[in-house]
């Protein structure tokens, strides 16, 4: 299994100025994402992720609904950001991606989220839909270390990210829980208006398991550091699974921790695509189970076998 241990991967706080530097120079004519937008989120200007120059959270609480090596005892430490760089037809968070609902953060007041949390008792904190301000998440976790955090750092995104950006977070994040949503460019563009996430995705998860490794789970199940990878069973075969569950085996590793789930119901505007209109059968979700065990994967969603 290939793994770095997390206390190991943490960069100096010289070097963490540096990359927030960096980061909020993509800002200035945005390139953040694979959107590549370019308008200066510097001055405010914003277009697809709606979100300028400051992030908006939308609410920050322990959370026990993550997978179980993260939440532990106390919960995974989560910070939801409004905006999104995906915006999927049937989002079941529309309210904050597509609404944006939430309270402008400055750097400060994120950092000090981080630090409650931590306080709480939180096992991690987990910055759910970062892609979009991750130049903001640099800053606030800068401030954050500076005031004594000490654990570990989750990047709970859609997976489509910019290799560019993700190599800033190289020594930063511990954990990765990238989506893997689709495999067939046309689904992708019909659903989330991006017909090059499965090329994008995949490019991203490489250099994720390249910074983290496998899923690294302590005598006490707790997740340190590692990639976790999500995938959402659709109706009617939409998320092509077969191909994710290949790839996931023969391109990143056989022991990459799997979250397959079983949770899709319409939503939003799910109900204009007739094939998604409905939740899944439970055959649908067996067939997922015995792609993944076929192609050679067994952590992540052994409870189901």
């Amino acid at each position: 299994m290939n793994f770095r241990k997390g206390s190991d991967m943490k960069i100096g706080m010289k070097e963490l100025k540096e990359r927030v530097a960096k980061a909020y120079s993509l800002l200035e004519d945005c390139t953040v994402c694979p959107r590549k937008c370019r308008v200066n989120r510097l001055k405010g200007e914003m277009k697809f992720c709606g979100i300028g120059r400051e992030a908006v959270v939308s609410s920050f609480a322990p959370h026990f609904g993550e997978e179980p090596p993260l939440i532990g005892s106390y919960g995974s430490g989560t910070i939801f950001f409004a905006g999104c760089n995906l915006l999927c037809s049937f989002c079941q968070n529309y309210d904050i991606s597509h609404a944006r609902e939430g309270r402008t953060s400055s750097g400060e007041e994120v950092a000090a989220m981080m630090i409650a949390l931590e306080r709480l008792g939180c096992h991690n904190i987990n910055f759910v839909s970062p892609t979009h301000v991750t130049p903001q998440i640099l800053m606030a976790i800068l401030i954050a270390r500076d005031n004594g955090l000490t654990v570990p750092l989750v990047y709970n995104c859609g997976g489509y990210e910019s290799v560019e950006t993700l190599k800033l977070l190289d020594g930063i994040i511990d954990i990765y829980m990238p989506d893997m949503k689709y495999s067939d460019p046309n689904v992708a563009e019909e659903l989330s208006s991006a017909p090059d996430y499965p090329a994008v995705s995949r490019s991203a998860l490489k250099e994720m398991h390249r910074q983290v490794g496998d899923l690294v789970i302590d005598s006490l199940g707790r997740a340190k550091s590692g990639l976790l990878i999500r995938h959402l069973v659709m109706p009617g075969g939409k998320a092509g699974t077969e191909e994710v569950m290949k790839f996931i085996a023969t391109e990143i590793s056989m022991d990459s921790y799997v979250n397959i789930m079983d949770q899709y119901r319409p939503c939003y505007h799910a109900h204009l695509t007739k094939e998604i209109d409905r939740r899944i059968t439970s055959q649908e979700y067996s067939q997922a189970i015995g792609i993944a065990l076929r192609c050679g994967l067994h952590r992540g969603f052994e409870r189901y076998v």
